[in-house]
């Protein structure tokens, strides 16, 4: 299943929504490389490359909110915490299976459900904050 972003991911503010297109490209381009059964080596890049990504992404969409003040950052950070923590997990468990592919694979649609409802119920309400200081 591939993972893509659309514009009803929008959440309204240009350098969220350009990381997010990143963000997704590049989790494409796992789960890709899973399918095409690439090598354990370029996989693990992969995986470093999301994760150090996400970490980067989120470091700078808090950073973010902490300039606006944005009221529900605590959250933001809980739950960005936890995904972190998920990915670290898949990593853990590819290496753990000695590089089974079918970990990459299964973890596609966990990557694309926590990332597509996290920007539709939280991210988007971000958007919606930056649009009440506007007034």
């Amino acid at each position: 299943m591939a993972i893509k972003w659309t514009p009803d991911l929008s959440v309204g503010v240009e350098r969220i929504d350009n990381q997010h297109k990143i963000w997704f490209e590049k989790a494409n381009d796992l789960f890709e490389a899973g399918k095409q059964q690439r090598a354990k080596e370029y996989i693990n890049q992969m995986i470093d490359f999301l994760d150090e990504y996400t970490k980067e992404h989120f470091r700078d969409e808090e950073a973010y909110m902490e300039e606006i003040r944005y009221p529900e950052i605590d959250a933001q950070r809980r739950a960005h915490t936890s995904f972190v923590n998920s990915l670290t997990k898949l990593k853990e468990d590819y290496n753990g299976t000695g590089g089974n592919l079918r970990v990459i694979l299964n973890a596609n649609k966990m990557v694309i459900d926590w990332l597509t409802n996290h920007i539709r119920i939280m991210d988007k309400k971000i958007g919606d904050y930056v649009n009440t200081l506007k007034d």
